[in-house]
């Protein structure tokens, strides 16, 4: 990172994933870790293989993340950047850029700065799960190999998710860049409370 963001940004930040609505926890459908350390998961792609071997022999800029915005920034409107497709979740939705309220309250959003669909990097998005559509409202149902599909004016991009991670809402880490072709996804946790943050790991197939 190129900057040590407050945690208590970040923190208001990630609110943008959630409401005050109160919401029962359901069931999860897979087994999630609980953590506070700054870890990613192992990938196993060949992609992922070949993007860190390269990286001993080309030199390769990683995208760097945006600081996170006020919560209420004004969103910029514009067309999608695409859509992003859960089939599992049954969505398929417009993808914008941008995570403030403004922004999440049109659709799931990309993170400035950070790796676009398809690129080396990590590719982040938020999305909220008690408010207005409630795009990522069943995060917690993602299962290890589930398809997560960003589209694009550079083409279809199917990632698989890794793994699910449940972690405080101080964890900036999840915006850090990778020389691995990832994504992740997050919102808050559990369902109508902003105490945690749940997250999704996922990787470009192969």
């Amino acid at each position: 990172m190129v900057a040590r963001w407050r945690s208590a940004a970040f923190s208001a930040l990630l609110l943008a994933a959630c409401s005050n609505e109160p919401g029962a926890v359901g069931d999860s459908s897979v087994e999630t870790v609980r953590t506070t350390q700054p870890r990613r998961p192992t990938t196993t792609s060949s992609l992922a293989e070949i993007a860190t071997t390269t990286t001993t022999t080309l030199p390769i800029t990683l995208p760097v993340p945006q600081p996170p915005p006020e919560p209420r920034a004004a969103d910029a409107g514009g067309p999608p950047l695409g859509s992003i497709e859960i089939p599992r979740l049954g969505l398929d939705s417009s993808l914008f850029e941008g995570v403030s309220l403004n922004t999440l309250d049109r659709g799931p959003g990309h993170w400035p700065g950070t790796a676009m669909p398809g690129t080396i990097g990590n590719v982040v998005v938020g999305g909220h799960r008690t408010s207005k559509a409630k795009p990522f409202r069943h995060l917690e149902q993602l299962e290890s190999g589930d398809e997560v599909i960003f589209t694009t004016d550079a083409g279809r991009f199917v990632y698989h998710v890794v793994q699910t991670e449940i972690v405080t809402p101080d964890s900036m880490w999840i915006v850090d860049q990778t020389h691995a072709f990832t994504a992740t996804l997050f919102a808050c946790n559990p369902v109508g409370s902003t105490t945690e943050r749940i997250v999704v790991f996922l990787e470009l197939a192969g």
